[in-house]
């Protein structure tokens, strides 16, 4: 018999089931806790992916990962699914954006622009700067968070969550200072 108690599992019991919310969920879902409360973990929506991008997360719960390909919102899931845990596929799927983190490439004066070419909605441009490789730019109006930038990218410096896009509309890395 184990030493450690599994508080999670605990709270199962009682009915009571804490998970973090994953920084991506499913498209077209249900905000994290009614998704949870009324998820019966089936795996219907796992087989239905044609992408194969959904992964059983936290609590066996199904979230996306983007490390295995990109969201096409084909909405098989959201056809597979016996129990109402989305809304209507007429509205966005999500709101989530991709982020470049400061690790990129570029910030190491590296040229590399895979995540552009695979960004089918054109939404990553590379600026160029005098003197230095072209920097990438998010441009969130254009991005639909399909997460194709994710796994093209060498050193994993692209994240796609909910975070808000810094002021001034692009999210882009923070260059190091020269002294770093």
């Amino acid at each position: 018999m184990p030493d450690e108690i599994d508080l999670a599992r605990r709270g199962l019991f009682r009915g009571r089931l804490r998970t973090a919310e994953p920084p991506v969920q499913l498209p077209w879902s249900v905000n994290w806790s009614a998704f949870v409360a009324d998820c019966t973990r089936c795996g219907d929506c796992l087989a239905a992916c044609p992408e194969q991008i959904l992964v059983i997360g936290e609590g066996g719960f199904p979230v996306v990962d983007f490390q295995r390909g990109e969201c096409t919102f084909c909405a098989e899931c959201v056809s597979a699914c016996k129990v109402p845990l989305f809304r209507p596929t007429s509205e966005s799927p999500w709101h989530y954006k991709a982020h470049i983190e400061a690790n990129c490439l570029a910030t190491g004066q590296v040229f590399c622009q895979r995540c552009q070419d695979s960004c089918e909605p054109n939404a990553i441009r590379f600026i160029p700067v005098l003197g230095r490789v072209p920097t990438p730019t998010v441009e969130p109006d254009r991005c639909n968070g399909c997460g194709a930038c994710v796994q093209d990218c060498p050193v994993g410096s692209i994240k796609v969550d909910g975070r808000a896009a810094p002021s001034g509309g692009a999210s882009q890395p923070t260059l190091k200072q020269e002294s770093e």
